[in-house]
């Protein structure tokens, strides 16, 4: 049976003639949505695409029960700007969020929006804080999901298993009894660094390590559909994939190559033909037309298309498709790159411009823009119609957003560069690029990490984040001489992150010298205004020098702007309590029981000091 659109029917004007075959029964209506992403999810390491030996028993029975997607390309190699091109039907420049980091615009209406305005109950699960609702995607959503867990010292951390999102998200959906429900649940896992901590075994045996847990997971969320099923439809899909060294580049977000464009699309639900192959070019823009036209709710326009045309055995014809990395704009200073595919030619707008036959050359090795000005030049202009090649200065991420997207690989917080005009190709530096990459994704420790970011220095000296991780990684041995050399370049760099300033600060402060650490912590805080976890420090440093107006007034700043600061808090009732603010001092200390576990030490040290206030 071939998937039919629905809300459509054909009745004849004299009725059914006599001996005429019975009608077929109509196709079941979409009542309800389920979408899984699963995060760097390489379409060539899933059985389903051809994968020798992969174990994803989860994704190759979606294959064969629905529809496959051989060529479907993402917007962007990027967590943040393809995700919201996937909810919005939008590319990046449509949206606004260019890097992770910049927010979506919020006048840009997402599916959840469109879905929930149409009578569907709406919750969102997502893994990682690159998905966090302050940047966008949050709005339509009945629930959104997206607590991380905190570490011992109480500081949230910017991923959890997949494990622990589809239990929430089995949870939330079993509540549901009736009503139509729109499920997205998002997967972290195989996002670098891949496998179990301490691991071993070369990168990509880890990744599809990973791969196996994620397909696991969204197994175990497929199952709970129960008598639902039939009436559900199911899409997995990925934001990106990941390079292992083609074209020299390691991880994603470098670099626009179907390496990390190219993503698995797997549709099942009702009427939709089992072990259907759709080898049409598709794009991650379409999802939201498709979902719209599947659930029969108004279409909203924006840049894809829907697929039920493609699913019904028609095929959409050559098109022409967009992609972008601003990454080296936004991460290194470096262009961005800007990609258009038309039919079998794919074009890449770079200060030294790419074109390939992708027919001849899937692998997009042989650069054929010196042998086809006239395409080259019909191309560049398409992507200039597209976007610029300079972007106005987004407002970088708020808070500690910035500090937490580098602890998951991710550079910078979507500050534009300051000066225009001509810049490096990304190709150019992809040596500089690869070992970031190696740095950033967490295959380098210790002693090889110190010796890689000394690499990239030396060739590259004045490379603000190699230094601002050098300093970290000294730090780490307990090196802090050496490290405050690469703080202070990364500080008078401008790095658009407090961590400098902090790292420098923990140093002047194991030294004794109190004014040097204040000093730094006023950097930090200029580099990053609002980030809580200088005004605690600046707040402690206060309540050590006995200048308690301006402790409490600081640590109050910092656990208003993130309330699980528990050592702030601490401070805090300490600081009030000095002051003569017993009360105050009680209140906080019984707020900050509430937050820490019931198995906490920290929680004999709280207690007592809530005796002795009482």
């Amino acid at each position: 049976m071939t998937l039919r659109p629905f809300g459509l029917a054909v009745v004849a004007a004299t009725g059914i003639a006599c001996g005429s075959p019975p009608s077929p029964p109509a196709p079941r209506a979409v009542r309800s949505v389920v979408l899984i992403t699963i995060d760097t999810l390489r379409a060539d390491h899933v059985g389903a695409y051809g994968a020798t030996g992969a174990r994803t028993p989860t994704l190759d029975g979606l294959a064969r029960d629905g529809a496959r997607f051989d060529r479907a390309w993402a917007t962007a190699p990027i967590t943040l700007p393809s995700h919201a091109s996937l909810m919005s039907g939008r590319y990046p420049p449509a949206h606004r969020g260019r890097h992770n980091g910049v927010s979506v615009d919020p006048a840009v209406p997402t599916l959840a929006v469109r879905l929930k305005a149409a009578g569907f109950v709406t919750g969102a699960f997502v893994s990682a804080f690159p998905l966090d609702k302050r940047f966008g995607l949050a709005q339509g959503f009945d629930v959104y999901d997206d607590v991380l867990p905190r570490g011992p010292d109480g500081r949230p951390v910017n991923e959890r298993p997949g494990s622990d999102t589809v239990t929430r998200a089995i949870a939330w959906w079993q509540a549901q009894a009736a009503g139509r429900v729109f499920l997205w649940v998002h997967l972290f896992e195989p996002h670098a660094p891949y496998g179990a901590p301490g691991a071993t075994g070369s990168a990509t045996a880890r990744y599809d390590e990973d791969i196996t847990t994620a397909d696991h997971e969204a197994g175990r969320l497929l199952a709970v559909l129960g008598d639902r099923a039939p009436d559900t439809l199911v899409i997995v899909t990925a934001d990106h994939g990941e390079a292992f060294g083609e074209h020299g580049e390691i991880g994603h977000s470098m670099f626009v190559y179907d390496t990390t464009l190219r993503v698995p699309l797997l549709l099942r639900g009702p009427a939709i033909d089992q072990g259907l192959v759709v080898r049409d070019d598709v794009s991650l823009v379409d999802v939201a037309p498709t979902i719209a036209e599947l659930t029969g709710i108004p279409a909203a326009g924006g840049d894809g298309l829907s697929l039920v045309a493609t699913m019904g055995g028609r095929t959409i014809g050559p098109r022409e498709l967009y992609a972008e990395s601003f990454a080296p704009y936004f991460d290194f200073g470096w262009a961005g790159l800007r990609s258009v595919r038309d039919g079998a030619v794919k074009y890449i707008a770079a200060p030294k411009p790419e074109l390939y036959d992708l027919a001849r050359d899937s692998g997009e090795t042989v650069n054929r823009v010196a042998m086809d000005p006239t395409q080259s030049a019909r191309l560049q202009g398409r992507a200039d119609r597209w976007s610029p090649t300079d972007l106005d200065a987004a407002a970088p991420a708020s808070g500690d957003a910035t500090a937490r997207l580098r602890a998951l690989g991710y550079l910078s917080g979507g500050r534009a560069p300051k000066a225009r005009g001509a810049r490096a190709d990304p190709k150019d530096m992809i040596g500089i690029a690869s070992r970031m990459a190696m740095v950033t994704s967490g295959e380098v420790h210790g002693q090889a990490l110190v010796t890689t970011l000394q690499g990239i220095l030396r060739d590259d000296p004045a490379n603000p984040q190699a230094h601002l991780r050098l300093g970290f990684a000294e730090i780490a041995r307990g090196q802090c001489r050496a490290a405050e050399p690469h703080l202070r370049a990364a500080l008078t760099a401008g790095v658009p992150t407090a961590d400098a300033g902090l790292g420098l600060a923990q140093c002047r402060g194991e030294a004794g010298d109190l004014q040097g650490a204040a000093e730094a912590l006023a950097a930090g805080r200029r580099a990053e205004p609002g980030n809580p976890v200088v005004a605690a420090n600046l707040g402690l440093l206060a309540l050590r020098q006995k200048r308690l107006p301006d402790a409490v007034a600081l640590l109050r700043e910092a656990v208003a702007i993130d309330p699980g600061q528990l050592e702030a808090r601490f401070a805090l009732a300490r600081a009030l309590a000095l002051s003569g603010d017993r009360s105050g001092a009680l209140a906080e200390t019984e707020r900050l029981l509430g937050l820490l576990p019931s198995t906490a030490p920290q929680r004999a040290e709280v207690e007592r000091l809530r005796t002795a206030l009482r």
